[in-house]
């Protein structure tokens, strides 16, 4: 499992404001800090919050990243449809250009997803976050 980086990138969101949780339930981020924060160590870039659907897990398996199988020696639960959870971006824009987009909360979304998805692209999948639980 992974710890707090002390060199994490300044929490801001895509939109410029502050960098808001992701998911308590399950615990995501790549420090399992409830935030899709990043760093040097984090070079997946496990940065766009999303609400996984059925198709975005099944097409994400398919394209080599599954994400329903749990792996508890790496502090993963596997992911169900509904759950939120901090995705490499690069992957979540994979799984875009697949026809099988899942929704974003652009305010749990850190900036530095835009060196990878175009904001627009975010755009178009924004949805409002359910209450963090």
């Amino acid at each position: 499992m992974a710890t707090t980086d002390p060199q994490m990138a300044p929490k801001k969101n895509v939109l410029g404001q502050p960098l808001e949780p992701c998911s308590a339930d399950p615990v995501t981020g790549f420090y399992r800090d409830g935030c899709c924060n990043t760093g040097p160590n984090d070079l997946g870039m496990h940065t766009v919050c999303c609400v996984v659907t059925e198709e975005f897990l099944a097409v994400s398996a398919h394209l080599g990243n599954d994400l329903s199988t749990p792996m508890p020696q790496y502090g993963f639960p596997g992911l169900h449809p509904g759950d939120q959870w901090c995705v490499c971006a690069a992957r979540w824009l994979q799984v875009v250009q697949a026809g099988a987009a899942c929704p974003v909360v652009l305010e749990s979304t850190h900036e530095a997803t835009l060196n990878v998805v175009p904001f627009e692209t975010l755009l178009q999948y924004a949805v409002i976050p359910k209450t963090l639980h």
